[in-house]
C-alpha cells in the first residue's frame, strides 16, 4: 500500500489537510487597530478567546476533505472507486479553498480592515495539486493491470 506513489500523495494530503486545524489562515487589522485572527473555525480577536464570528461550513468539509482522503488511501485495491473518489476530493479542496477566500474577503470588509495572509493558505492548493498527481499515477496503475490482463 504504500509503495505506491499515490498512496503517498494521498497520505502528504491528509497531512497538510489536517495541519489547517492547528494554525490561523489569516490576521485582519480593523480601522481600530484591534487585530482578528481567522482559524478553520471562525474570526477571533487576537488572544483567541474572545469569538468574532464563528463558521461551521468550513470545519464540516475540512473534516469531510480528510476523511475522504483516508478512505481514498484505504480503497488501494479498487483503483477506479480511488480515482473517483480522489477526484471528488479534488472538487472538495477547491470548494473549500473557495469558501475560506470569501469569508475572509467578508470580514474584512465588514471591518474594513486589511488581511495578512499565513503560508497556510497555500496548503489546499497543494494538496489539490497533490491529489491530481495521485489521480493520475492511479490511472496509469490501472492502465497497466489492463494491458497486462490484454496480454493473457
Amino acid at each position: 500500500m504504500l509503495q505506491r506513489i499515490q498512496t503517498v500523495y494521498l497520505l502528504i494530503v491528509t497531512l497538510l489537510m489536517g495541519s489547517m486545524y492547528f494554525y490561523p489562515y489569516a490576521e485582519l487589522l480593523a480601522q481600530d487597530n484591534q487585530i482578528y485572527v481567522y482559524n478553520f473555525n471562525g474570526l477571533f480577536l487576537e488572544g483567541g478567546k474572545t469569538i468574532y464570528f464563528l463558521t461551521i461550513p468550513p470545519v464540516i468539509l475540512l473534516s469531510i476533505i480528510i476523511v475522504v482522503s483516508l478512505v481514498s488511501i484505504l480503497l488501494f485495491k479498487k483503483r477506479i472507486l480511488q480515482m473517483r473518489i480522489s477526484f471528488i476530493n479534488l472538487m472538495l479542496m477547491l470548494g473549500y479553498l473557495g469558501l475560506n477566500y470569501y469569508y475572509i474577503k467578508s470580514f474584512s470588509s465588514q471591518l474594513t480592515g486589511v488581511i495578512s495572509y499565513n503560508i497556510i493558505v497555500v496548503f489546499p492548493v497543494v494538496a489539490a495539486i497533490l491529489t491530481y498527481l495521485a489521480i493520475r499515477a492511479i490511472g496509469k496503475d490501472e492502465a497497466l493491470i489492463r494491458s497486462l490482463d490484454r496480454i493473457r
